[in-house]
C-alpha cells in the first residue's frame, strides 16, 4: 500500500519484487485494471498504468478488471470511487473493530453513475490537469523556500562583523 496513491497511482520503481512460488501465478496486472485498498482509514482505488513487467496485486488489495463491452474508463471509475459520495457509502459499509475493512461483495454492490465515454474522458483529463497543477504549486513552494534560505544565508554574517542581536532587542 505504500506504493499506491489515489492521486499519483502506482510508484513502480519502489514496488516489492519477488518470484512467485507455486504452479499457477496470480492474475497479472494489466493496463486499465484497478487496485482497490479495502482496509484502513481511507478506502481508495487507483488505475493501473502500464506495468514495467509481470506484476500481481498483493493479497490485502483488490485487483479489479473491467468487463469488456462496457463503456467505462478505469481512470473514471477510480475517480468516482475516490469521491465523497462513494466514500461515504464505503464508510457506512465498512466492518471491523480495530481496523475497518470493506468486503469485495459490498464494494461490488455499490451503485455508480456512468456518463458517456466523452464525459468520462473529460473528467479523467481534468483530474490529470488538477494533479499537474498541484505538483507545480508544490515545486513553486519549494523554490520559494530555497529563495528564502539563500537570502538568510547571504544575510548571515560572521561573528563580530554585524550588529549583535543583544544590541537590537530588549
Amino acid at each position: 500500500m505504500k506504493d499506491l496513491s489515489p492521486r499519483q497511482g502506482i510508484r513502480w520503481p519502489s514496488v516489492f519484487r519477488t518470484r512467485l512460488a507455486g504452479s499457477r501465478p496470480g492474475e497479472w496486472l494489466a493496463l486499465d485494471d484497478l487496485i482497490f485498498v479495502p482496509r484502513g482509514t481511507r478506502f481508495y482505488a487507483t488505475p493501473v498504468d502500464e506495468p514495467p513487467g509481470p506484476a500481481v496485486c498483493g493479497p490485502h488489495l483488490f485487483h479489479m478488471r473491467l468487463k469488456p463491452g462496457y463503456e467505462l474508463l478505469a481512470g473514471f471509475l477510480a475517480w468516482q470511487i475516490n469521491q465523497r459520495p462513494f466514500q461515504r457509502e464505503l464508510q457506512r459499509a465498512a466492518e471491523g473493530s480495530s481496523q475497518l475493512s470493506v468486503r469485495r461483495p459490498v464494494l461490488q454492490s455499490l451503485p455508480i453513475g456512468i456518463p458517456d465515454r466523452e464525459d468520462q474522458q473529460r473528467i479523467v483529463d481534468l483530474v490529470r490537469l488538477a494533479d499537474r497543477e498541484e505538483q507545480l504549486h508544490a515545486r513553486l513552494a519549494r523554490n520559494r523556500e530555497r529563495q528564502f534560505e539563500a537570502i538568510a544565508d547571504a544575510l548571515h554574517a560572521p561573528p563580530g562583523s554585524a550588529a549583535d542581536l543583544r544590541a537590537l532587542v530588549q
